[in-house]
């Protein structure tokens, strides 16, 4: 009996207009004023908008776009995986491949070339029709000139292809992070690609077994060599001729 009494007192005290006229009246002083609510939402700060200038963006694969894309603010570049005199590799589970990098470049650079753009393309013949042409322009160079002067520029423009595939940082853009130099090249993205261009067939031209020495460990490390990719083909024998054999 004792406990049906509490209950009710509570059903009693839960439906009293009182009660909910006390609730009510807490409620409006906890809820600011419609004054209060715009000045509390005015305190609150709005997220930065980044705005972009007119010119050139970059998506992902390091394609210029004018003024503003969908596919939204450009991103930044990053750097090579190695530097390029970074000729015998790190200590890495790359290693090996760094030494074959360094082994090929010295010693038959259209090889070494070949496969670069056969991994960067991954179409067929790929090989065949960049290696050859290659040795031709290294075999003329080397015989009239006395040294590779003709092949670097066939080859330079693999380096931009890598470069804008990977969205990697050129020639320019690294020597204005690190001693600062070229910031008027780098402001501007079509004057920046432009330079980056000339810096790509400067640095072919100049130093050009390390050049294709980087842009082979940097494939590697990106890439799989497309022969790598093929599927497993699954062969079924059927099961040989079977007898019964009678019990004797």
């Amino acid at each position: 009996m004792a406990i049906s009494n509490d209950n009710n007192n509570d059903e009693h005290h839960e439906s009293s207009p009182l009660l909910s006229k006390q609730v009510a009246d807490q409620d409006l002083k906890e809820k600011p004023s419609g004054k209060k609510a715009k000045e509390a939402a005015a305190e609150v700060p709005a997220h930065p908008v980044v705005a972009t200038g007119d010119g050139f963006g970059w998506t992902a694969d390091g394609l210029p776009l004018v003024h503003r894309s969908v596919v939204g603010e450009p991103l930044g570049r990053s750097q090579w995986n190695s530097s390029l005199l970074a000729c015998l590799g790190r200590n890495d589970e790359f290693c090996s491949s760094d030494i074959e990098v360094c082994l090929l470049g010295s010693l038959v650079p259209c090889v070494l070339y070949g496969t670069n753009v056969e991994r960067l393309g991954s179409d067929p013949g790929t090989f065949a029709n960049h290696c050859l042409p290659y040795s031709v322009l290294y075999l003329i160079g080397n015989s009239f000139f006395g040294w590779n002067c003709l092949a670097p520029w066939f080859s330079y423009p693999t380096r931009t292809a890598i470069r804008r595939k990977f969205n990697l940082e050129g020639s320019c853009e690294a020597l204005h992070r690190s001693c600062g130099c070229c910031g008027s090249c780098v402001e501007d993205e079509l004057q920046r690609e432009q330079c980056e261009l000339t810096c790509d067939l400067a640095t072919h031209v100049l130093c050009h077994p390390c050049a294709v020495c980087q842009e082979g460990r940097e494939i590697r490390r990106r890439l799989h060599h497309p022969g790598f990719n093929a599927q497993p083909v699954f062969t079924m024998v059927p099961p040989g001729e079977q007898t019964m054999a009678c019990g004797a």
